[in-house]
């Protein structure tokens, strides 16, 4: 019902961004005495800001094709190197002979693509040879190729450092800071030689209790069946995945966009007020963050599900429960993985403390193994993207995985 909903709002709004595109062509066209007035460039700026936010979005691509390594420009690669039903493990590779520390950035299944962490990767790669999971749409993953749950993520967490071999580390962006400690305990738990040497949690619900966010409190508040009941769908033909039971990705989508709706409509405003004044620059901008905001990814219900329930309304990992597998997930376990929490003063995601709450848990850990991060004056999306990352929260991250590496 939620697809056929969906589909339905999208071929109805069809015409009106065909309209749309049209006014765009009559009211930019130089030749049109109206494009130089008042009139002409409100009613094009408009008509653009209306075919933009209506379009459709496929998935973007990442785009790095080449880093500055010291002075010199290098050129950039992507590649795969595991290919799994619901991930593809993506290695940037540098046309360097230099031995940098392997990093695995696990980037979260929340309704964006990898490529939300562009920025993220972009900054990283100077210093470090790059891999990132690169989490499938559901909606394109056939039946036939099975289910994915939590514990399945946890299993593909532990693969992919298994495959990178003794000495990587790893770094989880929001979401996956669970699934990445619970993984690196089971590891520790069985003395796996690619345990990695850090580990680095970044605005992640570690603890929910911790500074409740709005999403904390949504998802305790509701029960499981109510969740089955009205958010998961089902993927409809032509999809390769058809059948498939999904969270869909345009509900997470509505569900980010309603909590910073006057923020989204002020930005959407300021693309207006820059079209008319062609600002070029201040529009890109913003293009450039939407294009990859607005296209989203649908999630396997079993692991949407399952981390509501474990995750934020049983608190497991923090209250010691957790088990994935029947194996019961103990953080306590991790005696060889130095420990980085990050946490943004303003982010409404993942409250102040739930991350911190991993250096609590890994009791066996030494002082100078543990660190913490608190960056001011940031939200949840600039811990891993933009100006603060690059330049405050990225050296802290390189400095710990040098430092313990």
């Amino acid at each position: 019902m939620l697809y056929a909903v969906h589909q339905l709002q999208q071929a109805a709004t069809l015409p009106m961004r065909l309209a749309a595109q049209g006014l765009q062509l009559l009211f930019r066209n130089p030749l049109n005495p109206a494009t130089h007035t008042t009139f002409g460039k409100s009613t094009a700026a408009a008509a653009e800001v209306l075919a933009y936010t209506t379009a459709r979005r496929a998935k973007p691509s990442f785009g790095l094709t080449s880093t500055l390594i010291g002075n010199d420009t290098v050129a950039v690669r992507e590649e795969v190197v595991l290919d799994e039903p619901f991930c593809e493990l993506r290695h940037f590779v540098r046309d360097t002979t230099r031995n940098d520390p392997k990093l695995l950035v696990v980037a979260p299944m929340s309704g964006h693509f990898a490529t939300l962490l562009r920025g993220t990767v972009e900054a990283l790669l100077p210093d470090h040879d790059v891999y990132i999971t690169d989490w499938r749409d559901a909606r394109d993953v056939p039946l036939a190729r099975g289910r994915f749950d939590l514990d399945d993520y946890i299993d593909y967490v532990v693969a992919f450092l298994q495959f990178l071999g003794p000495g990587a580390h790893v770094m989880a962006v929001c979401q996956p800071s669970v699934p990445v400690l619970a993984a690196v305990s089971l590891m520790a738990t069985d003395n796996d030689p690619a345990q990695p040497k850090t580990m680095t949690l970044m605005g992640g619900p570690v603890d929910p209790a911790q500074s409740p966010t709005v999403p904390n409190v949504f998802a305790e508040t509701h029960s499981i069946a109510w969740f089955e009941g009205n958010v998961i769908g089902v993927v409809p033909w032509p999809y390769p995945g058809t059948g498939r039971r999904v969270y869909p990705g345009f509900v997470q989508l509505s569900g980010f966009m309603a909590m910073n709706f006057d923020r989204h409509l002020d930005a959407h405003f300021r693309m207006f007020q820059h079209l008319v004044e062609g600002d070029g620059d201040s529009t890109e901008a913003h293009r450039k963050f939407y294009d990859e905001y607005l296209s989203v990814m649908d999630m396997p219900a079993e692991y949407y599900l399952q981390t509501v329930q474990t995750v934020f309304q049983e608190h497991a990992l923090a209250h010691g429960t957790m088990k994935s597998r029947g194996r019961r997930i103990d953080p306590g376990q991790i005696r060889k993985t130095a420990l980085l929490a990050i946490e943004g003063e303003l982010d409404d995601i993942s409250g102040i403390g739930q991350t911190r709450a991993s250096i609590d848990l890994c009791t066996s850990l030494s002082d100078d193994m543990k660190a913490y991060h608190f960056q001011e004056k940031t939200g949840h999306y600039g811990i891993f993207n933009g100006r603060r990352w690059r330049e405050e929260i990225k050296p802290r991250v390189a400095a710990h995985i040098r430092a313990h590496g």
